[in-house]
Order: C-alpha cells, then sequence, then structure tokens
C-alpha cells in the first residue's frame, strides 16, 4: 500500500519524521515529491519506506495522494483507477474546482469537510490551523500596538491595559482570548453562539451578548446567517465596543458565503489613533469593511492586517500538526493491508466530494 505526498505553494510540509513513523508501523510505503521538506530542513528520504519520485510517478502508482491543493484534470487523469485523492476543495466555495473531477475514476475527500465531532477531533485541521492564527493574531496585535497590553504600575505613573475585542469565539476566537489575557489584556468577546458564553467567561474574558441570535448547532461550529432585526442590534453594540477597543481581532466565517462585515467604515473611524485590526476572515472577504484583501493598510492612522495564513508565521508547528492530522485521518481508509472506503464511517462519508461510481 503506497500514499504519495505532493510539494504546493503552501509553505507546511504534509508529513513529518513523527508522522512517517506511524506510517512505516503501519507496512505504509510512503512515496514524496522530490524537495517537499527543503523549505523546513527535512530530510524525509532517510527514514524508513520513505523515497524520493517524480510527481508523475506519485500520482500514477499511490493508493492514496495527498495534496494541500486541487489537482488539475490533467494530473487527476495520470492517478491510477479507484486511487484516493485527499485535499482542500472547499465545496461549498463558488469558486471551489470540483467540476475538473467529472470523468476521472478515482474518489475525492477534502479535509475541510470533516465534521467538528469529538470522534474527529484529531483530524480536524481547520481547528488545528485556527488555534495558530488565534494565538499568532494576538501576538501580532501586541507587536503592532503604539501601547502596553498589560497595566504597569511605575513611578512615572499607572499605564491602564489595554483593551482587546474579539470578534467571533470559535477555536481562533478563543485561543487568542486566552493568549491576550496571558500578556495582561483586558478582553472583551462576541460571538452570536450563546454556547460559548460560558468558555469565553471560563478564560477571564467579558461576553458581549446580543440577544435574539440564530443558532445552529448542525453548522459545524460556523456561525450561521442572522436576521435583519438582530443584525441591527448587534451593529449597536459592536460600534459601541470597537470604539473603546485598542485592538480588534475578527474571527467570523459562514461556510459557502462571504464573512459577514461586523465592522463597518463608520465604527473604524471611531477608533482611536494607533489602534491595530486583525482580520483573519481576509481570504473571504473580510470582516472588516476596509480589509484590502491579504495585506496590511494604514487607514488614518489605524492599522488594519488582512490575513487568513497566520497560522504559517508558526511554520514549524503548523507543519507538524497538519501533518499529525493527515496522519489521523488516511488511516481511516487503511483495512487489511488494502485501502478500503467505509461509508459506514461518519468522518469518511462525510468528507467525501467525489466518487466515479456516482458521477454522471
Amino acid at each position: 500500500m503506497e500514499i504519495g505526498f505532493l510539494k504546493s505553494s503552501d509553505p507546511r510540509c504534509p508529513i513529518s519524521a513523527t508522522s512517517a513513523k506511524k506510517f512505516a508501523k503501519l507496512g505504509v510505503n510512503m512515496l514524496i515529491e522530490t524537495g517537499l521538506g527543503e523549505r523546513l530542513q527535512l530530510e524525509l528520504e532517510s527514514l524508513d519506506k520513505v523515497s524520493d519520485k517524480t510527481r508523475d510517478e506519485i500520482l500514477g502508482s499511490s493508493d492514496i495522494v495527498y495534496s494541500t491543493e486541487p489537482l488539475d484534470s490533467s494530473e487527476l487523469a495520470k492517478m491510477k483507477s479507484d486511487a484516493v485523492l485527499v485535499s482542500f476543495y472547499a465545496p461549498f466555495n463558488a469558486d471551489n474546482k470540483i467540476d475538473t473531477l467529472n470523468g476521472h475514476r478515482i474518489h475525492v475527500f477534502s479535509m475541510d469537510m470533516i465534521p467538528r465531532t469529538t470522534l474527529a477531533q484529531s483530524m480536524d485541521v481547520l481547528s488545528s490551523m485556527a488555534s495558530i492564527a488565534g494565538y499568532k493574531a494576538v501576538l501580532t496585535a501586541a507587536q503592532k500596538l503604539p501601547r502596553y497590553f498589560p497595566m504597569l504600575m511605575t513611578a512615572a505613573g499607572t499605564v491602564k491595559p489595554a483593551t482587546v475585542l474579539i470578534l467571533g469565539a470559535g477555536v481562533a476566537g478563543l485561543q487568542a482570548i486566552a493568549t491576550a489575557k496571558r500578556l495582561g489584556a483586558k478582553v472583551e468577546a462576541f460571538d452570536v453562539r450563546k454556547a460559548v458564553k460560558e468558555e469565553v467567561e471560563g478564560l477571564g474574558a467579558k461576553f458581549i451578548e446580543v440577544e435574539g441570535s440564530t443558532d445552529d448547532k448542525a453548522a459545524g461550529g460556523y456561525a450561521v446567517e442572522q436576521t435583519e432585526e438582530y443584525k441591527r442590534k448587534q451593529a449597536e453594540k459592536i460600534a459601541e465596543r470597537v470604539a473603546n477597543a485598542d485592538v480588534v481581532i475578527t474571527t467570523a466565517q459562514l461556510r459557502g458565503r462571504p464573512a459577514p462585515t461586523l465592522v463597518t467604515k463608520e465604527m473604524v473611524d471611531k477608533m482611536k489613533h494607533g489602534s491595530v485590526i486583525i482580520d483573519l476572515a481576509a481570504s473571504t472577504g473580510g470582516n472588516c469593511a476596509l480589509t484590502e484583501g491579504e495585506t496590511t493598510i494604514d487607514y488614518n492612522g489605524i492599522q488594519i492586517i488582512g490575513d487568513s495564513h497566520l497560522e504559517n508565521k508558526a511554520i514549524i508547528d503548523a507543519s507538524a500538526l497538519l501533518s499529525n492530522n493527515i496522519y489521523n485521518y488516511t488511516q481511516q481508509f487503511f483495512k487489511e493491508d488494502s485501502v478500503q472506503i467505509d461509508l459506514e464511517n461518519e468522518i469518511i462519508a462525510k468528507s467525501r466530494i467525489y466518487t466515479h461510481e456516482t458521477s454522471a
């Protein structure tokens, strides 16, 4: 049984010495595209059952192929019949590449579709990366903010703690709260999901509550669309807190839809000079109306940093967690020394996005 790992523009490495040893214990041969570990100076080729191969060789012989980026149709055609492709297709997004899969005799699974359940936690790469991003968002803000985060009492006077507002209390938001508290900031957090209030307060932050939210436990950890009345009340409450904040970190995303605008231009206009906004939803339009893609702008003395890939600023740990997620996920396919697709397995069933047996 062979599993192949392809290079991509993503700086993370999808296999590590640790995960390679685990694969080897299962009797799995690993084929890695030449140069896969170079960015992190990993000498993967020296590991047991790891072989350095060309891209075409991997596509032609692997039972499972992992590629962070979706493959184009010409590369899909090079895969052997009934092989499994594991990638990130974001099927809910309008610009997904699922149409390119039609006609190919393969089975395709998207790791961003792994259900966010207790059973699948060890495979949940979105949560793994979000945790790092939330941590790095706070450190980035602390570096950019022309103030201290903690309260300091000095002979020259007392410095008040910075106020950090977190919009969205999912995995990234909760990690941001915890990090900001450790740095001594005063932390407030908002989320449409009432269920996270206890977690937010347990981390020492003040939960900003707006009555009348719609909550959907089936949304897989994502926020859901709210009523217009709720949005009006939400905007009023957020405007009040944004004006008081030194740092705003936004993390709210809607699966398959543009990120909700939580911070308007009018809100930014009322922020204090030197304030910082970190927008982790930049890749899907941004939670701040003034976010300009994956870049940093200075708006009247307020820095607005759009970055949906802050996990790459901790590339060593991001790669380690990614490789563990991939190992834990792909071993779901290993049955009796072969690759089998068990649709009774909820994780496999919900992450499958294409199979040639049901294609038109």
